[in-house]
């Protein structure tokens, strides 16, 4: 039976999680009705646009939340250290220490690469760059601090896979803390999930 939302907001997370189970192409729009308990009517008075418009959507709120939590305190502070310790605490969360699979690394892999390339591209591109940021601030040179951070967060990426193909998400949170060994931060990561 079909429900009534009040907002389009509430809708989004439930949106994420079809389009993280199935993609962009499994998931068909009786998924998303089943998921969503929203009508056909309702969900094109949300989104005129159709899937593509909902994949657009739960892409910016992903991009929001990693803006707010990952990528500006990577950029800004005294503490560059501190940063990079907020930066595995927020993604711990976030992947519900491993639980959860990356929707952008999901886009990036399957064929909708190419009809969000550019969000995917700058969600990466971005989360590099905040990180190599981070990096040069706490004193490391700025090839050094590139390098490193291209080896995180292809390895935070890599770990979350791993973890997903071994059912083992336990995986994912020792490889974080690897991770900030390597970079010489703490090695405490709360895994509370992101409310």
């Amino acid at each position: 039976m079909a429900r009534v939302m009040g907002e389009r907001g509430d809708v989004v997370p439930l949106l994420a999680e079809v389009f993280r189970t199935y993609g962009f192409e499994g998931a068909s729009l009786a998924r998303i009705s089943a998921a969503t308990k929203l009508g056909k009517g309702s969900m094109y008075n949300f989104f005129p646009g159709g899937k593509e418009e909902m994949a657009d959507v739960v892409l910016a709120e992903i991009d929001g939340w990693f803006r707010d939590q990952v990528f500006q305190p990577l950029r800004v502070g005294d503490d560059a250290r501190q940063g990079v310790e907020h930066m595995f605490t927020a993604v711990g969360r976030y992947f519900l220490s491993g639980r959860k699979v990356c929707l952008v690394g999901v886009f990036a892999l399957g064929h909708e690469r190419d009809r969000f390339a550019v969000k995917v591209q700058s969600y990466f591109a971005e989360w590099v760059d905040a990180l190599a940021v981070a990096l040069e601030r706490g004193g490391r040179d700025a090839a050094t601090a590139r390098s490193l951070s291209e080896d995180v967060v292809g390895g935070i990426q890599g770990a979350l896979v791993l973890a997903r193909a071994a059912d083992e998400p336990e995986l994912f949170m020792r490889a974080l803390q690897r991770m900030q060994q390597r970079l010489g931060v703490s090695a405490d990561i709360r895994t509370r999930a992101v409310p």
